[in-house]
């Protein structure tokens, strides 16, 4: 699914994850990365806070876990990312959400047993692409 979004996505799209520890968001992010034809290993940036990689639009994958609110959101530069020339992808967004641009589709990633997940998508005009 992620691959699929990464193939759909247009410049300016903005993802907004919500899933708790381990739900996935990482992994869903890898699945863009590899739609968009990025190579490098894509891994969380919960240190870095951002990490950027190069492919057919530039990915910025955004980890807010150790944000607290919207503000520390724009100590890092959030609008150069949310309103760039790439592909955002936000985890944690619901940490920052008031910076979160109201046209950014939400993913949801609910963990169920074993491995399965229920994922919801909304808003930001990338839900027919996955269908």
């Amino acid at each position: 699914m992620g691959e699929r979004v990464g193939l759909i996505a247009a410049p300016g799209t903005v993802i907004a994850f919500r899933g708790g520890l381990g739900a996935g968001k990482t992994t869903f992010t890898k699945g863009i990365a590899a739609g968009l034809g990025i190579r490098d290993e894509v891994t969380s940036p919960t240190y870095t806070i951002v990490a950027e990689y190069d492919g057919r639009i530039p990915l910025y994958h955004i980890d807010a876990y150790r944000l607290a609110s919207p503000a520390d959101f724009e100590d890092v530069d959030a609008s150069r990312y949310l309103f760039g020339d790439g592909l955002c992808v936000v985890e944690w967004s619901e940490n920052v959400a008031g910076a979160i641009p109201e046209t950014a589709c939400t993913i949801e990633i609910v963990p169920g047993e074993g491995d399965s997940r229920t994922i919801v998508v909304s808003g930001g005009g990338i839900e027919g692409g996955l269908a």
